[in-house]
């Protein structure tokens, strides 16, 4: 198989693209949790985040999370392409301010939950998740 000089340059642009995504991934984590807080001081109280400490397939991993008071929960994958899982709102009429899902992982990472209490303070909660097979495409 031979390779045109363009298809060389952009394999090698790829490459480069692929050491440099982790760190992106953690600048986008970062960005995601400021544009829910708005740049709020986050507590590192006040949120219950129940997951695996192993998980032998990253397809499936079972989560839940809860923070009395809360009017909303975001859900993040720090490692995921896009670390945007899941959020969760609560209405004044709600009867408990929790939820469960079972979400995707790429590998061993953390899983961070941010809430929006009700007082308008944020709190946060994370736990790192051990993966053995890889759930978005690794």
């Amino acid at each position: 198989m031979e390779f045109t000089r363009r298809e060389t340059l952009a394999l090698g642009a790829g490459a480069a693209l692929m050491t440099v995504l982790p760190f992106r991934a953690n600048a986008a984590v970062d960005d995601v949790i400021n544009e829910f807080t708005g740049g709020a001081a986050v507590a590192d109280s006040g949120v219950d985040l129940t997951a695996p400490e192993i998980a032998e397939n990253g397809n499936t991993v079972p989560v839940a999370v809860s923070a009395e008071g809360a009017s909303a929960i975001l859900l993040l994958a720090a490692g995921n392409p896009t670390p945007g899982v899941a959020k969760f709102t609560f209405g004044p009429l709600a009867g408990s301010h929790s939820a469960s899902t079972r979400i995707r992982l790429a590998g061993t990472q953390d899983v961070i939950a941010i809430a929006q209490l009700a007082d308008g303070t944020f709190a946060r909660a994370s736990k790192t998740v051990k993966v053995t097979i890889g759930g978005c495409g690794g």
